[in-house]
């Protein structure tokens, strides 16, 4: 039975499946986990969660009410205070984005319902419509989500340092009037997909060009949101120590930093931090929206969260980060003899999970011959394989699902794409690596033709 209800303009937009969305449940449709390989999927590496230590943690909330109060229960919107003291020492013992308690001391640390996903959602929901600026390459779902909620995504490329400020200051001039229209600037400090490092002096100068902007529109303060889920996967050659967007902040505490340890203890304990200065936005905005979600974020989980950030928190940065530096190290080395004559540039395997790779001149949407290829699609069975049992099949991000529909890369988005070295073992990404390779060349073949 086909049954037509009332929705509101954003339930409307749901009816219409993201373009990732369509391509990540057609791929899941036939994916053959024994077989197929996927370095499309944004999942941590299992390795890395410390499933031991999450049972000792659990064991260690049960025996310690006093510590660990109503642990089993409902919680407060704002999250339990021992867990944001767990965070706060996290955040400076750890030198994350080199904070210290100077720094936070003035801000408050808020504790979403359901991980640093929920808090952008909150932001999307809570924000005003309008405009809302951000890197190209960008956070593709969140792009998405911006978009059904009504804003307008306006991206700026980014280079090697980051977002380019210089092109920023560009296109805030170009807005002329239309610059009142900007809800709030958006910027992820290890960027999804790209894995690019947002330089220091990139986050001063972005911390700088929010200020002037609001001190020129007067009375509309315009916020900044910096997304450091990958802060500290860090695991490349070294680096100058990182400082917060919040160390910057000295002036109108429009910068807002949100923070997550799904990355280095366990996505499924989602928990997720917004710090921030003591604002309406911050006392009430975030603690009302989180309530009337989910109560809170899961009692249990905030109490596992900071045994965990309390007791194993070093060692297992230390951990997650070599673990990923070897991998990281192995695909790069493939990608550089499997696709070398192949790619333009890549960027990656310094931060984060992934390498971002630009071809010179192969077509890797989903209409491709090199997608085709890889998912074994083309319709010749000397490639494809039997109907009854296929060749082994790859799936990954489409470089055009990453960029801007409306930006200047989107010419550019049809010849990369995104690989991921978290989730599937080194042996199978260079299996993968080896059969992308035989894509471009199937690819160029068939445009030779």
């Amino acid at each position: 039975m086909n049954i037509e209800i009332s929705l509101s303009s954003y339930g409307k937009q749901l009816l219409i499946p993201a373009p990732i969305t369509a391509l990540m449940e057609e791929i899941a449709k036939s994916f053959r986990p024994e077989k197929d390989i996927n370095v499309g999927v944004g999942y941590v590496c299992e390795e890395t969660i410390p499933k031991e230590l999450i049972v000792e943690a659990t064991r260690a909330v049960v025996d310690d009410p006093k510590r660990y109060p109503l642990a089993f229960n409902y919680g407060g919107a704002k999250g339990a205070p021992y867990l944001i003291d767990s965070i706060r020492r996290f955040l400076i013992g750890n030198q994350t984005g080199s904070l210290t308690s100077e720094v936070l001391d003035d801000k408050e640390i808020l504790i979403g319902p359901a991980g640093a996903t929920s808090i952008l959602h909150i932001i999307a929901l809570a924000m005003k419509e309008g405009i809302v600026i951000t890197s190209d390459p960008y956070y593709y779902i969140y792009g998405t989500t911006l978009q059904r909620h009504g804003f307008e995504v306006i991206s700026v490329p980014e280079d090697k340092e980051g977002i380019r400020t210089d092109l920023l200051r560009q296109q805030l001039a170009r807005l002329g009037d239309r610059k009142k229209e900007i809800s709030f600037f958006y910027f992820v400090t290890e960027n999804n997909p790209t894995s690019v490092t947002l330089s220091n002096d990139r986050r001063g100068d972005l911390v700088s060009i929010v200020n002037e902007t609001s001190m020129e529109l007067g009375e509309k303060f315009i916020p900044a949101f910096f997304d450091t889920a990958y802060e500290c996967l860090v695991h490349g050659e070294p680096v100058p120590p990182l400082k917060s967007a919040l160390h910057f902040d000295a002036q109108t505490g429009l910068i807002y930093e949100i923070g997550t340890i799904s990355k280095i203890l366990s996505p499924a304990l989602q928990i997720g931090w917004i710090i921030g200065d003591n604002s309406p936005f911050m006392s009430r905005v975030i603690p009302e929206a989180t309530a009337e979600i989910n109560f809170s974020a899961s009692a249990k989980d905030q109490a596992i969260v900071s045994y965990l950030l309390d007791h194993h928190a070093r060692d297992q940065l230390s951990i997650v980060n070599e673990w990923y530096r070897e991998k990281a190290r192995e695909v790069g080395t493939c990608i550089d003899s499997q696709l070398g004559e192949y790619l333009e540039v890549y960027t990656g395997g310094q931060a984060g999970l992934y390498y971002y790779l630009t071809f010179k001149d192969i077509d890797t949407s989903p209409d491709s011959h090199f997608f085709k290829f890889l998912t074994r699609t083309t319709g010749d069975p000397s490639i494809d394989g039997p109907s009854e049992n296929k060749k082994p099949k790859v799936s990954y991000i489409p470089g055009e699902y990453c960029v801007n529909d409306n930006g200047k890369l989107v010419d550019i988005g049809k010849r990369q794409l995104r690989l991921s070295y978290a989730f599937e073992g080194v042996d199978r990404i260079k299996q993968a690596i080896c059969l992308m390779g035989e894509a471009a060349q199937y690819a160029l073949s068939m445009k030779s033709r």
